[in-house]
């Protein structure tokens, strides 16, 4: 048996995909849960459980205690305009309490980051882990990823030995929430009719779980690592993903004033009803842009290797249809 890991956020697609590649390849796995975590991702998997928040430095020090490395996969997802306290709570305490647990008992971290984090690029010309972030988003996520990054280096500046991996669109399995698998299933039930005029780099979950362990035994000390995926825009991937799961193709894609506009809308409707709808105007504005980068950093020194958009999301159908996500959906 190989050393003792912990992974945080392991009831998430990210962290859940590094609990089962690290079984898989012989680890001994802990996990840092939440008393309301669903307990479903973790059955059947041999793990030692340590109940506790990422805010808590008592339960973070249980946590690591005779630990070799620490995946912190933990986070605060949600795209919007509200919020930015709550995700400070979670995204930059939490990571300041696990990074300095760890540099404390000298085990080595990964950070497991966004590609929001960066400035974007174009397919022409994708981002590198040294494009300058843009510095109109300000969404409360983008925000409060981009101080964990910062909280990172710091305790990195104190002796932690620690590597940031940034991810894109992750699909696949083992999407218990489900995360970006909800994308799946809104096209399979009809709603991909209109496609943003933005697009992503869509990568599949395994590849990237992968990725991150390669960080923890070759990234280099102190920096950051792209994970990326292959470049569509959102009617390309809204087309593909429709013929996957039998949903509407796309009709058409609105210009990017109109999509901020709706967002707008969205926002206003939030502040009336005390609920922010999927569509407000972080989501709009993130939609309208291109996420396009260059993993080739991640490809040379962690030996980071990416499937096809398709298979990643077959892949995540089959796993959504198996575990009754899909219900009702229409089906290929």
């Amino acid at each position: 048996m190989r050393g003792l890991a912990l992974v945080t956020g392991a009831t998430g697609l990210v962290g859940n995909s590094v609990v089962r590649h690290l079984l898989a390849d012989g680890h001994s796995v802990r996990v840092l849960v939440r008393p309301t975590s669903d307990p479903r991702a973790l059955v059947g998997l041999t793990v030692q459980r340590v109940v506790g928040d990422v805010r808590d430095r008592h339960a973070a020090a249980r946590a690591v205690a005779g630990v070799e490395r620490v995946y912190h996969a933990a986070a605060l997802v949600r795209v919007g305009t509200r919020g930015l306290q709550e995700f400070r709570e979670v995204n930059v305490e939490g990571v300041r309490v696990v990074a300095q647990a760890t540099r404390e008992v000298g085990a080595r971290l990964v950070h497991v980051s966004s590609v929001d984090t960066l400035g974007f690029g174009t397919r022409a010309e994708p981002a590198h882990e040294e494009t300058p972030p843009d510095a109109s988003i300000r969404f409360p996520y983008v925000v409060s990823k981009r101080e964990a990054e910062v909280a990172v280096k710091r305790e990195i500046d104190r002796g932690l030995d620690a590597v940031i991996v940034n991810p894109a669109y992750l699909l696949g399995p083992w999407d218990w929430k489900p995360s970006s698998g909800r994308l799946l299933l809104r096209i399979a039930r009809g709603l991909g009719r209109i496609a943003p005029p933005g697009g992503n780099d869509f990568c599949h979950s395994l590849d990237v779980a992968a990725g991150i362990v390669a960080a923890a035994d070759r990234g280099v000390r102190g920096e950051r690592y792209i994970l990326g995926g292959e470049a569509l825009s959102y009617r390309d991937a809204f087309a593909l993903f429709a013929e996957i799961t039998g949903g509407v193709t796309p009709w058409l894609t609105p210009s990017a004033a109109l999509i901020r506009t709706a967002g707008s809308l969205g926002s206003m409707w939030g502040w009336l009803s005390g609920r922010e709808p999927e569509l407000n105007r972080g989501s709009a504005a993130l939609a309208c842009l291109p996420h396009h980068f260059d993993d080739t950093k991640a490809r040379r020194e962690l030996g980071y290797r990416s499937r096809s958009a398709r298979e990643a999301a077959e892949d995540g159908w089959v796993w959504l249809l198996e575990h009754g996500y899909a219900r009702g959906a229409r089906q290929s």
